[in-house]
């Protein structure tokens, strides 16, 4: 985890303050990783984000405002992710729910602490996290159902934004029973078997 330069530099306030909170976030995933986020302490994350304790409090008020905060700056890189991935509403339904998946199941392989404590951990940390975690998730349903809406077909009798909710929460149970025992090589052969699931609530 990089450090600021020390003595004089040209970084301004602003600059530095933004260096160091986002080396308390990374030094918070870290440690929760690790740790669990019960296990987890401030100085745990001091140490690690080698930062001052002062620093970190003008920054967050405890333990829970950095957890929170690094989910939602977590979240936020995320859903931007997919809805890069979504591309044109002009695109067939199926190739752009494909993306997603893609980019989904790439992102989490590729970040494997992020991984584990917003799927995992979160649920350690109390009620402020678990309520961002599940509107996080809905949220993700909701571009899934917009997108088959703009695809103009699903099986006669669902809603997309049930065929939505369905496929996400099928998916997250999926993904965090791998990522509980490890097993982040076995994320992408999700893919083919989510995508023929997706197919088989759209094909009329």
């Amino acid at each position: 985890m990089p450090t600021l330069p020390r003595g004089h530099h040209r970084l301004t306030r602003d600059e530095v303050s933004t260096a160091q909170r986002s080396r308390l976030l990374a030094g918070m995933v870290a440690v929760v990783a690790e740790q669990g986020y019960g296990g987890a302490t401030v100085g745990a994350v001091l140490k690690r984000a080698r930062i001052s304790r002062q620093t970190f409090y003008e920054h967050f008020s405890n333990k829970e405002d950095c957890f929170l905060a690094a989910f939602d700056a977590s979240a936020d890189v995320f859903v931007a992710r997919i809805e890069e991935a979504l591309g044109s509403p002009t695109d067939p339904v199926m190739l752009r729910l494909d993306r997603v998946m893609d980019a989904y199941l790439g992102t989490l392989a590729a970040s494997p602490a992020s991984a584990r404590v917003f799927l995992i951990e979160v649920y350690g940390a109390g009620y402020a996290a678990v309520s961002r975690r599940i509107a996080r998730q809905e949220r993700f349903a909701m571009l899934v159902a917009d997108a088959i809406t703009e695809g103009g077909r699903w099986r006669p009798g669902l809603d997309p934004r049930f065929i939505g909710r369905a496929v996400i929460g099928a998916v997250s149970a999926l993904v965090t029973a791998r990522i509980e025992v490890g097993d982040l090589a076995g994320l992408a052969e999700l893919r083919g078997a989510i995508t023929e699931f997706v197919r088989a609530l759209l094909e009329v």
